[in-house]
């Protein structure tokens, strides 16, 4: 019995470390990536609690009707501002969904002027329109030629849609610019 623990637990240790350098993979490429430029970067919004949507009755137009960042949410993004400015990475350009966590997130970065993008638009919540938003997002990326990055700041439902991956709050998927495959690269979780 303490054999079969032991290589149970010798497993899941070699489970963990991989994981730990598959991380840190992603993360070195996605600096690496960003450093040379030319990429995008799709960000989810910072810390917004109260689950996926907004409340009933929300209107994009109003912040009091929905979700915002928290106070948590509110430094994280300021933070992960500042450690992109401390690696020198440059946005040429910063799309922000219209929904105000993703706006203020995008203005807390303080990176830049940030222009609201109706693509990148909460594809839950616009769920109708789902696959019209992930087509234009995509067009959108497949045009970024550089050779300065793009910052898009969206939801977490509309990163996976693009690439597959579900980021947590506050994450950066960066994929290749100039292609409309959204071809992920690398990983940042920067809180």
């Amino acid at each position: 019995m303490r054999r079969v623990r032991f290589v149970i637990f010798t497993v899941l240790l070699g489970f963990c470390s991989t994981v730990d350098v598959a991380c840190a993979d992603d993360a070195a490429n996605a600096w690496k990536a960003l450093q040379a430029g030319g990429h995008v970067a799709l960000m989810r919004h910072a810390d917004a609690p109260g689950g996926a949507g907004d409340p009933p009755g929300f209107r994009v137009d109003d912040c009091a009707t929905q979700r915002n960042l928290s106070d948590k949410g509110r430094v994280d993004a300021a933070k992960i501002g500042a450690r992109l400015k401390r690696e020198g990475i440059a946005f040429g350009k910063i799309l922000s969904s219209p929904w105000c966590r993703c706006t203020d997130t995008a203005a807390l970065l303080n990176l830049g002027p940030v222009e609201t993008e109706a693509t990148f638009g909460n594809v839950v919540v616009l769920r109708d329109q789902r696959e019209g938003l992930t087509g234009g997002a995509r067009a959108l990326i497949a045009k970024w030629n550089g050779p300065s990055n793009l910052l898009v700041v969206t939801h977490g439902a509309n990163i996976a849609a693009l690439t597959t991956i579900s980021p947590a709050s506050g994450e950066i998927v960066v994929v290749r610019g100039g292609s409309g495959s959204a071809e992920p690269v690398g990983r940042l979780l920067l809180d």
